[in-house]
């Protein structure tokens, strides 16, 4: 489900264009959060506490476990106690019911991707798990040795001068657009650490895929609905009934190469091959399969930009994702000259929106704009609220993660400043019924595909 008034945004970072001088909110109104963060904020609250284990049981578990410790190095050990006693490590919420320690294992004694370290693998999905603030969509650079593959990865097929040249000069990534990505990776990792870890496993793995089953009814009311939204993002499916789907997630073609230059090349505050391979994923899932790694662009059905997600499309990716029905809700009121001109609903109503879902223990992944001196729309990002606390003057102050920022550390922003540039969010449907008019994912995506082919006519 989504609440929109259809004009439609790419969520990506901003890039460092005239007349915006930052891609990210301006800084002198951010400050990073001591760590551990403030008691407001509750990291895997998800997870229900009559169903922790803290104590391995099985020698099952007992072997799996005692295999693991005598692979990884001494950080990754105590990490690996600390998530049992925290009952993380036995979490089985994940969609065949394996728990974070069968997916670590498996990481560590099965084959993974050509190219791919198992050990680093298991490193960084266990590091990315215990902190998910480590997540970021920093892309690396092309080191030479690597260089010529990827120019012919890119080039390939193209026989049009023009088209090489752009396709030789577009591997060099200078601004992210996986900023959705990247956030639905960190909300996967904080909230459903043993689905994480079997997505790592999986898109790591040989096959590099995965495989999830999802209800239909998380899409849509009407299962042909659902069917309709699983045809039009031509993710791979097999629907057996008319209450569920089997999908099958995987990378784009040239995710493996950018994932073997992170193995060897990557250097700090740039992005895991982990990272890599989710983030591609996700921009796999909403861009309608077109994704490319090596250029960070995409093409598809539902956007014209080629780069980054739009709403409408974030909200699909998540939906699957998480299989949950998402509600993106938008706040802004845009007219059609992509001028910022009201909003949809006050900012105590939105404000209560936000703080219903942070309190149910739900992560709530917004988009925000920036605008010019004349009000109009220039850019958006997407950023996730994981809490909030009240300052001194009892101001209210949202705790949140910025893929973008560069900072491996929650940061914080006052209301004041923040809820003005909220342009929607995705928050459960009970919290916002009754204060806004719902209208369907599926007629969202139809409305959105329509007016794209007359605007092309």
């Amino acid at each position: 489900m989504v609440v929109s008034n259809i004009q439609q945004y790419n969520y990506n970072t901003v890039s460092n264009t005239a007349p915006v001088k930052s891609g990210k909110l301006q800084k002198q109104t951010l400050k990073t959060a001591a760590a551990p963060v403030s008691n407001s904020i509750t990291f895997q609250s998800s997870q229900k506490t009559s169903n922790l284990r803290t104590e391995l049981f099985s020698d099952d578990e007992k072997k799996k476990y005692t295999e693991l410790l005598k692979i990884v190095d001494k950080n990754s050990k105590r990490q690996l106690e600390l998530l049992l006693k925290s009952g993380v490590l036995l979490n089985a919420d994940s969609n065949d019911r394996s728990t974070v320690l069968d997916n670590l294992y498996k990481i560590a004694t099965t084959p993974r991707a050509e190219g791919l370290d198992a050990q680093g693998l298991l490193k960084d999905t266990i590091s990315t798990i215990s902190y998910p603030f480590l997540v970021t969509q920093q892309f690396g650079d092309i080191p030479e040795a690597y260089r010529a593959r990827a120019i012919a990865a890119n080039t390939a097929g193209k026989t049009n001068l023009l088209d090489r040249y752009i396709s030789y000069k577009d591997i060099d990534v200078e601004h992210s657009g996986t900023c959705v990505a990247a956030s639905i990776e960190f909300n996967l990792a904080e909230k459903m650490p043993a689905e994480f870890a079997r997505f790592a496993e999986g898109l790591s793995s040989a096959d590099m895929s995965v495989k999830k089953e999802i209800k239909l009814n998380n899409l849509a009311d009407n299962p042909l609905d659902a069917i309709w939204l699983l045809n039009a993002f031509e993710i791979p499916f097999e629907a057996s009934s008319f209450d569920s789907a089997l999908l099958t997630f995987a990378p784009d073609k040239n995710a493996i190469l950018r994932a073997q230059i992170q193995t060897t090349n990557r250097d700090p505050l740039e992005r895991s091959p982990l990272d890599v391979l989710m983030q591609s994923t996700f921009m796999q899932v909403g861009s309608q399969q077109s994704y490319n790694s090596l250029t960070d662009k995409r093409k598809g059905k539902f956007n014209q930009n080629d780069k980054g997600l739009i709403e409408f499309e974030k909200t699909f990716t998540e939906s699957v994702v998480e299989d949950k029905n998402k509600l993106s809700v938008t706040y802004q009121t845009v007219d059609e000259n992509a001028r910022l001109v009201g909003y949809e609903t006050d900012f105590g109503t939105m404000k209560r929106h936000l703080l219903t879902a942070l309190d149910m223990g739900e992560n709530v992944i917004i988009g925000y704009t920036q605008v010019d001196q004349n009000n109009i729309i220039i850019n958006g990002h997407e950023i996730t609220l994981v809490g909030y606390r009240r300052d001194t003057d009892g101001k209210l102050i949202f705790i949140c993660n910025d893929t973008d920022d560069n900072i491996s550390k929650p940061v914080e922003y006052s209301e004041d400043y923040l809820l003005p540039k909220i342009h929607h969010a995705a928050l459960p449907e009970s919290i916002v019924a009754g204060d806004l008019t719902v209208t369907p994912n599926w007629v969202e995506g139809l409305n959105i595909y329509k007016d794209l082919k007359n605007k092309a006519a």
